[in-house]
């Protein structure tokens, strides 16, 4: 049976009404997220859920505050390599400050990396600074080759 804790810091899909719970506020701890207007959000929100499923974004809820904790989405890549299989991308993986050692990045990682395996991905892979290397190993993942990147500004 669970605990009342773990049954207030439950994984679900995210909700078009947690952008006013702190969504964007959260990611915000993460990297560089500027405002998202109301019509922006609702856009995204309708723009992703259209792509059923292939594209999951899951949040940790704090039934106590209202706030939304903890987030990650994952995303189903379809390739013609290994018998036309797919690859599960991990991103935007991010644990409120506030809520941190409480094992909901755990959570939220094992939760997107089953769905992936449930979709049939024969992979999951995922970018990550040096200092969440141990984290992800602990969940699981191990270093594989490097990250290369090009922005356009």
């Amino acid at each position: 049976m669970e605990s009342s804790e773990e049954q207030k810091l439950q994984v679900r899909k995210l909700e078009l009404s947690d952008k006013s719970k702190g969504f964007i506020e959260l990611l915000q701890q993460l990297t560089v997220c500027d405002s998202v207007s109301d019509k922006d959000f609702e856009d995204r929100f309708r723009e992703l859920n259209a792509c059923a499923e292939d594209h999951r974004v899951l949040v940790i809820e704090d039934d106590l505050s209202g706030k939304i904790v903890a987030t990650g989405s994952v995303f189903i890549e379809r390739k013609f390599i290994r018998n036309c299989g797919k690859v599960g991308h991990i991103e935007d993986v991010v644990v409120d400050a506030n809520a941190r050692g409480m094992q909901l990045g755990k959570k939220i990682i094992n939760a997107l990396t089953d769905y992936a395996h449930s979709l049939g991905c024969y992979k999951v892979i995922l970018d990550c600074n040096v200092e969440n290397k141990a984290f992800y190993e602990k969940c699981g993942y191990k270093q594989k080759e490097i990250q290369m990147v090009k922005y356009f500004i």
